[in-house]
């Protein structure tokens, strides 16, 4: 399988969730309202989705600290949500940083700012 492709189906549907919720709520709320959103469509387009996740970082076999991405999707694809006006290198370093912790291969980061954006990293 192509990395360029990973997941594609699911990414699909991902992506499909995040367009409804911004032609529904467009720019200006809160990351914590846009993530709930995100879940419900989610849910409602029978993908596996779980916020808030506490996941573990390991040095040497030993838990070492721990982080809870926005949204994990089917066990393997991290979703984090931004509501601001650019992304900045940051915003990926921090999703790069969770898919190196825990062996996830794909995440998506999104903002819902006035324009929807999103970026598909593979690790």
């Amino acid at each position: 399988m192509s990395k360029e492709f990973l997941y594609k189906d699911i990414t699909e549907r991902i992506i499909r969730c995040f367009y409804n919720v911004h032609d529904e709520l467009g720019g200006g709320f809160l990351e914590s309202v846009y993530e709930k959103a995100v879940l419900f469509e989610l849910k409602g387009a029978g993908l596996k989705a779980e916020a808030q996740r506490v996941l573990t970082v390991k040095y040497k076999g030993e838990v070492v600290g721990e982080f809870k991405p926005d949204i994990v999707v089917e066990d393997r694809i991290i979703l984090e949500i931004k509501a601001v006006g650019n992304l900045v290198p940051e915003h990926e370093a921090q999703l790069i940083n969770y898919l190196k912790a825990t062996g996830i291969k794909l995440g998506i980061l999104v903002n819902f700012g006035d324009k929807l954006e999103f970026q598909r990293r593979i690790y």
